[in-house]
């Protein structure tokens, strides 16, 4: 499901960004991700729970693709064509390697801390990286301050 979800937004993409710029698509995505894990703490294999594990594998593709191929796009529109490639590279890196070495990390205390005689509080755990992401998504849309231009997302394909 979450790959059917993936394709569906990927496709949706030049829609968000022609109406509502990048700034907003990635602020969606990181909403996304809060969803995601907060439909993961208080999902579980049964009735409404269950219902909710489904709900933040169609959610997944909107926070992956959103955040991923907007921040590629962003990178594409904003950095000079000397050093794109360069860039990109970094953005995929920072993203990709640094990000993810990081949260692994950081996850791992998250868990460690949440863990009391081998047992794991799951749902304590995914509402912390919910509220991770809810305070980043906070954070970023006060910081991070850019002029939406319609013509520049117009070509966006």
């Amino acid at each position: 499901m979450s790959q059917m979800s993936e394709v569906f937004f990927i496709l949706t993409i030049p829609f968000f960004l022609r109406r509502f710029g990048i700034k907003k698509v990635i602020l969606i995505s990181m909403l996304a991700w809060t969803l995601r894990f907060v439909f993961f703490g208080f999902g579980n294999p049964s009735g409404v729970g269950f219902l909710l594990l489904i709900l933040s594998m169609i959610v997944y593709g909107c926070a992956f693709d959103f955040f991923n191929i907007s921040g590629a796009i962003f990178v594409e529109n904003e950095v000079d064509h000397r050093i794109r490639a360069s860039a990109q590279g970094l953005f995929s890196t920072m993203v990709n390697g640094v990000g993810a070495y990081a949260g692994a990390i950081i996850s791992g205390k998250v868990v460690d801390f949440s863990t009391v005689d081998s047992v794991r509080n799951w749902q304590n755990i995914w509402l912390v990286f919910g509220a991770y992401t809810l305070v980043l998504a906070i954070a970023f849309a006060i910081i991070f301050k850019y002029k939406y231009n319609r013509d520049v997302m117009k070509n966006v394909s």
